[in-house]
């Protein structure tokens, strides 16, 4: 079984990879891990070794088959603690990250087959990230967007929040955002790309910044893997 930093490594790699499109490069990696180029370069070096990514200076990692599964399970281990730290325990979503980053990797399969099936085998978690099931299938997003992205007068349903700022997290809870909820764009602002939302009859400015956070589309999702 890969060690802890192994694991946040080829999840940082698995996820970089799917937002961006393309192979990420060591200085992404140390970026996302907040850990230095060369210590990435040198995980980088031990995980080629392993057979766990494939790795060309200058040219970016993806994961190996191998790599990607390991990568996915972390990632369904992870998902599935928020989700369950929330819905049982109470939690709220700015507190879910953090603990399920330790969970992660001191969970057994079997533990986390049993939390999936108390949960009702979700398929998204508390932040709109989808959850792989037990074969390590991603259910589909619909196409969303930016927030900052979107059209002035039209409606649309929140989908996904970044869930890298507790900061960001704290807010969204304090203005009553919530995944799934239907927003309209009221306004966008050219002096600072501000975005101007009314959420259930209440007018709520958003700055630049946290609306290029919030994902949205112009369809809801089917929660239920049934």
């Amino acid at each position: 079984m890969p060690s802890i930093s192994k694991e946040n490594y080829l999840k940082a790699i698995f996820i970089g990879n799917r937002a961006d499109k393309k192979p990420l490069t060591t200085t992404e990696i140390a970026s996302r891990l907040e850990i230095s180029n060369a210590a990435t370069s040198e995980m980088a070096r031990k995980l080629a070794d392993s057979g766990l990514i494939k790795y060309e200076k200058y040219k970016g990692l993806r994961l190996t088959k191998k790599g990607e599964r390991i990568a996915v399970n972390v990632i369904r281990r992870h998902r599935l603690w928020e989700l369950f730290l929330l819905k049982v325990l109470k939690l709220n979503w700015a507190e879910v990250h953090d603990e399920a980053e330790k969970l992660e990797h001191i969970s057994s399969e079997k533990l986390i087959d049993k939390i999936d099936e108390f949960l009702n085998y979700p398929k998204f978690d508390p932040h709109g990230e989808p959850i792989p099931d037990k074969n390590g299938e991603l259910p589909n997003l619909p196409k969303t967007i930016k927030l900052s992205e979107t059209e002035i007068g039209k409606e649309y349903f929140v989908i996904k929040v970044d869930d890298s700022s507790n900061e960001l997290m704290n807010y969204l809870t304090k203005i009553g955002l919530k995944l799934y909820e239907k927003i309209k764009v009221a306004d966008k602002l050219k002096f600072d790309n501000s975005v101007i939302i009314m959420l259930k009859s209440k007018q709520i400015n958003l700055s630049k910044k946290v609306a290029e956070s919030i994902f949205v589309s112009e369809s809801s999702i089917n929660l239920s893997r049934n």
